[in-house]
């Protein structure tokens, strides 16, 4: 790798819009989020979950289908 083009490689601290900090590694030393894995619905299990089955249904019915 050729020296000096790389930005530097430095602690970052994250803060998330819920509250939630932590820290990692970045090549900026601050970062603000405004959804973690903390607050994430997929994360957290309170996803909503779409039902499609009863859009054939409504389909088929609209267009004589069935």
């Amino acid at each position: 790798m050729k020296k000096d083009i790389h930005p530097e490689f430095v602690e970052c601290k994250v803060s998330c819009a819920c509250g939630n900090t932590f820290v990692t590694r970045s090549n900026k030393s601050e970062l603000r989020v405004d959804i973690c894995s903390s607050c994430h619905p997929f994360f957290t299990g309170s996803e909503k979950i779409v039902d499609s089955a009863g859009r054939v249904e409504k389909f088929k019915k609209k267009y004589a289908m069935q």
